[in-house]
């Protein structure tokens, strides 16, 4: 007997992405200086944070200092860990731009396919992919 199969909501689109901080001014400036977001008006919350668009995207940087903070050694960048992944046109334009900020980064090829992908990690610890997938 085939399993059911839900019916489709009426979702349109991914709206953001909320990101927990304890470096708001840090992530701020990441996400607007090397994610090229641009910071948008925010609703007055009772706690900090930020939000920010691009690429049809908003990210919503929420302050939390009770959250732990994650490892940042560049050593510790995981390709199979939670994360944030953009699709880009040009890896090696992202790759300089990490590297002329100084953020520290992961770059894996599959020759197979062409794929290249970047992980890295926001200034609070959180894994961020960019890739340049081959058409299918």
């Amino acid at each position: 007997m085939p399993a059911e199969t839900a019916a489709s909501l009426p979702i349109r689109s991914l709206h953001h992405v909320a990101r927990v901080t304890r470096h708001l001014d840090e992530s701020r400036a990441f996400y607007r200086d090397v994610l090229g977001f641009r910071e948008i008006a925010r609703p007055e919350l009772g706690f900090p944070g930020a939000w920010l668009f691009n690429y049809g995207l908003q990210i919503h940087l929420i302050v939390n200092q009770a959250t732990g903070e994650r490892e940042q050694a560049a050593s510790t960048i995981e390709t199979r860990d939670n994360h944030l992944a953009f699709l880009v046109d040009d890896v090696e334009v992202v790759e300089s731009r990490l590297t002329r900020h100084g953020i520290a980064c992961r770059v894996n090829h599959q020759s197979s396919t062409g794929l290249k992908q970047i992980f890295f990690r926001d200034p609070d610890g959180h894994h961020v992919e960019v890739a340049c997938y081959p058409p299918t």
